[in-house]
């Protein structure tokens, strides 16, 4: 028996209690406090216990959930209102993030520690990422869950309840479509670089960008492990993708292709994904 399988504290039992915070201060302190644990202690994997299955997302008493439709439209950067809801929409995705990647750790279990490292780094990311953006939204005199949000990644977390659907759908696909997103938006956002709140966006968006390739490309690495698990070939990738977003590929389209090749998708996928010439990069 080796040290890994005589720890003692339960890892199941301290991320549950994370998950199911509804105050996003208890949830971030509880993280830290936890993280910092886990990389000085020894923690036991073992557990009888099931994971629960969540019926609401943990910021259900933060924010008011609504359709996607109902969301505030974004877009009126040149006011403070335009970019709080700007900013507010990023925190939440950002948020939302934190629980996706604490949820895969949860709920997949008996897997290589090394599956638990990477995506409590993720979850380390996330929250980072949140507190950033949740700081220029205050500086603007708003707070997280002053907006009206909508739950689509819970409900992508909610449906995808094996690891290869979820390492498919979550960062292979929709952590994936925001490296095509973000370029688009900084774009925009030049338009209004002398604002100063704008450029400090700007900054943080760079940040984010950067560091969400490292994020799809862990969930690249155990998307092709579950593949080789279940011994399936990778391409069943758009399968998954299709079943629960099936319109995802009806249509080619333009992508941040360095991003996503930096990340692990193939030429091949991309090639079924994208409007542009991929070989150049890859041949």
């Amino acid at each position: 028996m080796n040290n890994f399988s005589r720890m003692t504290k339960n890892f199941f039992d301290k991320i549950e209690d994370i998950l199911v915070s509804q105050s996003y201060q208890e949830k971030i302190e509880l993280f830290y406090q936890f993280y910092k644990e886990y990389k000085r202690s020894n923690f036991s994997f073992l557990t009888s216990k099931m994971p629960i299955i969540f019926d609401k997302p943990s910021y259900h008493k933060i924010c008011t959930i609504v359709p996607p439709q109902n969301v505030p439209k974004r877009g009126a950067f040149d006011t403070i209102e335009g970019q709080a809801v700007f900013l507010h929409a990023i925190c939440h995705i950002e948020y939302s993030a934190i629980d996706l990647a604490l949820d895969a750790i949860y709920r997949f279990r008996g897997l290589p520690k090394s599956f638990y490292d990477d995506w409590l780094e993720v979850a380390d990311d996330e929250v980072r990422h949140f507190l950033m953006l949740k700081e220029l939204l205050n500086d603007l005199g708003y707070d997280y869950g002053d907006f009206e949000v909508h739950n689509a990644l819970f409900e992508a977390m909610q449906r995808t309840q094996s690891l290869l659907e979820r390492m498919a759908v979550v960062p292979r696909y929709l952590e994936a479509n925001g490296l095509d997103a973000t370029p688009q938006i900084l774009k925009k956002l030049q338009n209004y670089k002398n604002n100063p709140t704008i450029q400090k966006i700007i900054n943080s968006l760079h940040i984010i960008l950067e560091e969400e390739i490292s994020h799809v490309k862990k969930g690249d690495f155990w998307f092709e492990w579950a593949c080789k698990k279940e011994k399936v070939d990778k391409s069943i990738y758009f399968d998954i993708v299709s079943k629960y977003y099936p319109n995802a590929f009806l249509r080619k389209r333009g992508i941040n292709k360095v991003a996503r090749l930096k990340a692990g998708f193939s030429c091949e996928e991309l090639e079924k994904i994208s409007t542009q010439d991929i070989c150049g990069d890859c041949y």
